[in-house]
Order: structure tokens, then C-alpha cells, then sequence
């Protein structure tokens, strides 16, 4: 029997832990500023609900599948998005809602892309085009807030679908032609020229490397007029990308994508879709990926108290400084062992609790960082909260 992770999953502990945590702080934070409420769904839902619509779509055509002893086909949740159809009932629109938790996806494994891996999202069911630039100015400030310098990318899914409709790509290649055009930013002009060969769209390639004027001529660019209208407004940049299409298929207006020079995914990313027949829109993170690239450093107050065989008055010291705001662990034990231990886990402070120092009510203090010792009344002990230094 092995106790290794499966390819795909990982354990986290420690300062990666640690700064996953403090992620996830900023992220709620953010979220709530923005007036978004939390919510929380099932792991698993009946297999047909997670497929939906959508089984031509890549990420759905990964989810893990599974049965329970009732031999009913169910799977893991791939995305929070389809279960905003079964939450937005009966709700007061429009509805924000942010979740963040773990989702699936039996897809190959990469050095930045997991099988398991946390999404934090936000989403607006009744939606305009004033509430997207809002969603993107959340993203901007969440990504600020982390310390992580980013680019907005962004198109209009009904600008696409009025290209190819102008060029006579039929209704049922459109969808199969956009997926080619939206991986320009992954692969060679040669590759997807040879792919849109099979659907006798290759012309349409040249189209989407036109700039921006070009694309004013069509009817839908409107909406991108008035999304870059809002842009200004909220003060946020971005780049029009006219062959920026977004994987999923229900996406039906605006999409976006964010992303960074550090690594070549895209670290956030969402658009505009319709569920139950009201318009939506969200974006969302990536915590696995916001972690790779968040350069945090963790300077906090951590002591460790020693028992030598005076628990009650350790305790009664470890319960103070807690109340104070230090982290605090109690180390039952000798004097040596303690010091390892305290290396070991990077306390910066131990306090030694022994008769003699409870009877002169004056205690030893250690600093681990600069090894210096010293001898001080518990109130003069020195106490510091929690601070998140960016490097």
C-alpha cells in the first residue's frame, strides 16, 4: 500500500499553507467589499446536472465520473457555474454570489494545472455591461491586493459568432471554429490554419489579427464600445483581443482572461452567459495558480512556552499572550528538545517556565533569530501581530 498523493493532487503545509490562507483572506475580503454573499454547494451532483448542455466542451468531457451503491451515474463537480442554475432559483435579482472551494477535472497534468485545485468565484446573475467592468475592477484590486501585476484581456462572443456569420462559416462548425481561434496565444499560425482547413474557415484566420478599428465595421462591436465606456469609468485597462473566445460554450456576450508575464496560463478568467433565461456574469480565480505567483513572507510573533514541569503556569502564560495576539504553542519537555523543536517550525521566541522563574516571577526569554537570551516580568515581553510583508 502507498501513501503517495495521487498524480494530480497535492498536500500543502507550512508557509505554502500559510500563504494559500492569506489568499484566500484577500480573495473574501475583495468579494465582500464588491457586495458579493458566500455560498456553498455539493462536491457531487447526478452526472446529467454537472454535464448539462455541454458535453461537447473540453472541461466538461474531463469531469470525473462515479456511481454510489444505488448504481446512480454521478460526478464530481468540474466548476461552480452550472450550480448557479439550481442556487439563482427564487432569488432577488440581481443575485451576487462568490464561492470558493475545491473542483475536478480528470484532464493531463502539468507543472501549473492540477486535477484538484481550488476556484474562487464571483458571479452577477442579472447582469448588464456596467456589471462585468465591475467584476473586472474586483479582479484588478484582488490581484493588487496579493501583489500580482496583470493584464486584461477581453472580446465579445456575439462579435466572433457576426465574423464568422459574415464570412458563410455554417451554424454547426461555428462553435468548433472558434475553439481553433481562440488558441492563437497557444499555438502556431501554421497549426491552426491546418486545423481550420476542415471546416473551410483557414480564410478567417487573417480576420482576427486585424486591430481594433477593423472591427468596428460590425454591428456587435457596439457592446465593446460601451464595455470600454464602463472601462473608463472604473478606471481599469484593458486590451481588446478579437480572437479571445474563452473555452466554454455557454458564454454569449462579453469574456475576459487575466494574466501575467511570470507564467504563460491565464490566471483568472470568465464572461457573460444565459442561465433559466436571465444574463449572467463572472469571473474566476485560480488559488493554486494566484499561490505559484503571490510573493508573500510571513513575519509573526510566534512563541513557543516551555513547561519544566510547571504546566498550570505555562498554560496560565500561553492563554495571555493568545489573548495578546501572539501565536502560541506549549512545549512540555527538556530545554534542548524545545530549542530543535522551535527551529524546526521557525518560532521566533521561547519563553522557559520553570520553578525558579515562577517563584522570582521574572522568566527567560529566547530569541531564536539572534540567539540572544534575556530575563524579563511577563508584561515586558515583547508582542507583535501578524504581518504579511510582499517581497
Amino acid at each position: 500500500m502507498t501513501n503517495e498523493t495521487v498524480k494530480g493532487f497535492k498536500d500543502y503545509t507550512g508557509e505554502e499553507a500559510r500563504k494559500r490562507a492569506e489568499i484566500r483572506k484577500i480573495l473574501v475580503d475583495t468579494f465582500e467589499k464588491y457586495g458579493f454573499e458566500p455560498a456553498e454547494t455539493p462536491l457531487i451532483e447526478y452526472r446529467e446536472f454537472v454535464q448539462g448542455e455541454n458535453k461537447q466542451d473540453e472541461a466538461v468531457s474531463d469531469i470525473f465520473k462515479l456511481k454510489d451503491k444505488g448504481e446512480r451515474d454521478l460526478a464530481l463537480r468540474y466548476e461552480f457555474t452550472f450550480q448557479l442554475k439550481r442556487l439563482m432559483q427564487g432569488k432577488k435579482l440581481p443575485y451576487r454570489r462568490y464561492q470558493i472551494g475545491e473542483v475536478f477535472r480528470d484532464e493531463p497534468v502539468t507543472a501549473n494545472r492540477f486535477r484538484q485545485f481550488v476556484q474562487c468565484d464571483v458571479d452577477i446573475v442579472g447582469s448588464k455591461i456596467r456589471d462585468e467592468v465591475d467584476i473586472l475592477a474586483l479582479a484588478k484590486e484582488a490581484l493588487n491586493r496579493i501583489g500580482i501585476k496583470s493584464v486584461v484581456y477581453f472580446n465579445n462572443r456575439k462579435l466572433l459568432n457576426e465574423v464568422l456569420d459574415k464570412e458563410g462559416i455554417s451554424e454547426k462548425d461555428k462553435i468548433n471554429v472558434i475553439k481553433e481561434i481562440d488558441k492563437l496565444d497557444k499555438l502556431s499560425e501554421a497549426e491552426i490554419k491546418e486545423n481550420l482547413k476542415k471546416y473551410n474557415a483557414e480564410k478567417v484566420l487573417e480576420i482576427f489579427k486585424k486591430s481594433e478599428n477593423y472591427f468596428s465595421k460590425y454591428e456587435c462591436y457596439k457592446e465593446i464600445k460601451e464595455f470600454q465606456d464602463y472601462l473608463a469609468l472604473y478606471k481599469v485597462e484593458a486590451k481588446f483581443s478579437p480572437s479571445l473566445a474563452r473555452g466554454l460554450s455557454y458564454y454569449n456576450g462579453t469574456v475576459f482572461e487575466i494574466k501575467t508575464d511570470k507564467m504563460k496560463e491565464t490566471i483568472c478568467g470568465g464572461g457573460s452567459y444565459e442561465f433559466n433565461g436571465v444574463q449572467c456574469t463572472g469571473i474566476s480565480f485560480g488559488l493554486d495558480r494566484l499561490a505559484m505567483l503571490a510573493e508573500f513572507s510571513f513575519s509573526r510573533n510566534s512563541v513557543l512556552v516551555v513547561s519544566l514541569d510547571e504546566d498550570k503556569q505555562a498554560i496560565k502564560i500561553a492563554e495571555m499572550l493568545r489573548q495578546r495576539g501572539d501565536f502560541v504553542s506549549i512545549y512540555y519537555g527538556k530545554p534542548s528538545k524545545a530549542l530543535e523543536y522551535a527551529n524546526s517550525w521557525n518560532i521566533k521566541q521561547v519563553i522557559f517556565v520553570g520553578a525558579q522563574e515562577v517563584k522570582s516571577k521574572k522568566f527567560k526569554v529566547k530569541d531564536m533569530i539572534t540567539g540572544k537570551e534575556k530575563t524579563v516580568t511577563l508584561e515586558k515581553i515583547t508582542k507583535k501581530n501578524v504581518i504579511v510583508q510582499r517581497k
